[in-house]
């Protein structure tokens, strides 16, 4: 009784607005009390609309109500702070998400259980009779539940306890007479007990997939990691490379530059050591011209005989034989060397670009990736190639940078052990990793377009091709890791000729083979895909 008499003093000495015991208690028009400054806020909020409002039972007043402190409540608050009375915390009470105990009176505290007999849900407060009483013996207690009313069968409103497996619904004794009369029927507690364990198993499935799920995303984590990882230490090591490049190519610019600077210096210096001796013998010349011209004009016989010794001497002439006229050409050559070495650069980083844009291209993540299908899709992983000169036959020649072949009468190549002898092939230089995509155009009686590795034998009968349809434009797709390896006819559609689904276990290169029957009037060229 303590218990309850306590309760029931909260109820009556706590504001609703602040859930606080009351201060200075202020009761207005429909008996409902607050605290005074608590009331006033709610009152201010409504002077706009000119019409306030209880905020527990919602009665409204016009005009505004005077406030006045109830001085017997506030004398009662007191009495029982002093008797250790204390305000119910806030969290005891039903929030928007919580299920409200249907017993309480005004602010109602939140549920802490449902009876699934009485289809109510009670605070601890309100569900001691269920505890203490004998009639409440048999009443099922679960935890608090919203949806008790669903629980209610809404043609007789009865509880829903038994199981229609006919119908697949639950239903009330009721309609098992009723509409369900001669169904199979069982309790709502022994379909729930079958169901549990058929719940049991997908659950035990469920959690098995969430742990295997989970071990594969870490996996997948660790993945990202690791690939961050290797893509930033493959930016730091390659940037390094190529400062180091650039570093070299400045310090061999430096060299070459001083190199030039001094070689100017020491020409210079020679020309104008000889230009130094020249003016000094042009001077003298000069000087004995005047002598000469003023002794040819002497009109005294006499003194022109004793003067003619003295002038005839003239120094030996210095060798000029050496002094051609040349074009301003001196240092040109050099300009043509530098510019020539920047070509094979150029070239070599053309060449070797493709190859870092597929070894880039080959990193694949654990995800499977979908094959192409179009042209635009294949053409993301185009990759330039060219042929190797060591492998040619002797029947072939190479032209177009090493990216055409064209049979010819018997040349002379170099002896090479990766030459073919048998069969008019050639593979190419590049090998192929991870995804790629090329093209090969022919013209002519007949070419085989083929992969293969780069051991195949070169000197018996082993030959491309033969098992494809013939196209005269033929797309290759390979995917390295994943052995895939598929001949497209390439027209203004993609048409698959020939699929296999492998492992590869070595480096794969392209190859091509043209007829050995007929001379001079059949070519293949790889296309430079943009």
């Amino acid at each position: 009784m303590a218990q309850r008499g306590n309760q029931l003093d909260r109820e009556t000495c706590c504001c609703s607005i602040c859930l606080d015991l009351l201060k200075d208690p202020a009761t207005i028009p429909c008996g409902h009390n607050y605290c005074m400054s608590c009331i006033k806020s709610h009152f201010n909020e409504e002077d706009q609309k000119k019409i306030y409002s209880c905020p527990m039972c919602r009665e409204t007043f016009i005009p505004r109500p005077v406030l006045v402190k109830n001085i017997m409540l506030a004398d009662l608050v007191e009495e029982l702070k002093k008797a250790g009375l204390q305000a119910t915390p806030a969290d005891h009470y039903a929030g928007p998400e919580d299920v409200a105990c249907d017993f309480c009176a005004g602010r109602k505290l939140k549920a802490v259980k449902s009876c699934l007999q009485c289809l109510v849900s009670y605070c601890e407060q309100h569900l001691q009779p269920h505890y203490k009483s004998p009639a409440f013996e048999n009443h099922k207690l679960v935890d608090p539940s919203k949806k008790l009313k669903q629980k209610i069968c809404p043609d007789h409103k009865e509880v829903m306890k038994i199981f229609c497996c006919t119908d697949q619904k639950c239903i009330c004794y009721l309609c098992s007479m009723n509409k369900h009369k001669g169904h199979k029927t069982v309790s709502a507690e022994a379909e729930r007990t079958a169901r549990q364990e058929e719940l049991g198993a997908s659950l035990q499935n469920t959690q098995q997939r969430i742990q295997t799920r989970e071990e594969e995303v870490k996996v997948l984590q660790q993945e990202v990691e690791v690939i961050n990882q290797s893509a930033n230490k493959a930016v730091e090591d390659s940037e390094k490379i190529f400062t180091e490049l650039i570093c070299l190519i400045k310090e061999k610019s430096s060299k070459l530059k001083q190199q030039i600077r001094f070689q100017q210096m020491t020409e210079v210096n020679q020309v104008k050591q000889l230009m130094k001796t020249l003016e000094q013998e042009l001077a003298e010349l000069k000087r004995k011209d005047a002598e000469l011209t003023q002794l040819l004009r002497t009109e005294d016989h006499t003194e022109f005989l004793l003067s003619y010794p003295l002038q005839s001497n003239v120094s030996d002439p210095t060798d000029t034989s050496n002094i051609k006229i040349r074009p301003l050409r001196y240092f040109e050559d050099v300009k043509a060397a530098v510019s020539k070495v920047r070509d094979k650069i150029q070239e070599i980083i053309g060449e070797e670009w493709c190859k870092f844009s597929l070894t880039v291209r080959s990193v694949d993540v654990l995800l499977p990736k979908a094959e192409p299908k179009t042209r635009d899709e294949f053409l993301k992983y185009s990759y330039q190639m060219t042929l190797d000169p060591a492998t040619v036959h002797n029947q072939l020649i190479l032209s177009d940078r090493d990216r055409s072949v064209e049979d010819r009468y018997s040349l002379t190549y170099n002896s090479d052990p990766n030459r073919f002898t048998e069969r008019q092939q050639v593979l190419s230089r590049e090998s192929l990793t991870g995804r790629c995509y090329w093209e090969v155009e022919w013209s002519g009686k007949e070419v085989s377009v083929a992969v293969a590795y780069k051991n195949i034998s070169k000197m018996d009968e082993s030959g491309f091709g033969n098992n494809s349809p013939q196209s005269s434009r033929v797309g290759v797709y390979l995917d390295a890791s994943a052995g895939i390896l598929s001949f497209y006819s390439v027209s203004d559609t993609m048409t698959l000729l020939h699929r296999v689904q492998t492992t590869f276990t070595q480096p794969l290169y392209a190859g091509i083979c043209l007829s050995t029957t007929f001379w001079n009037d059949t070519s293949a060229r790889f296309i430079q895909l943009e």
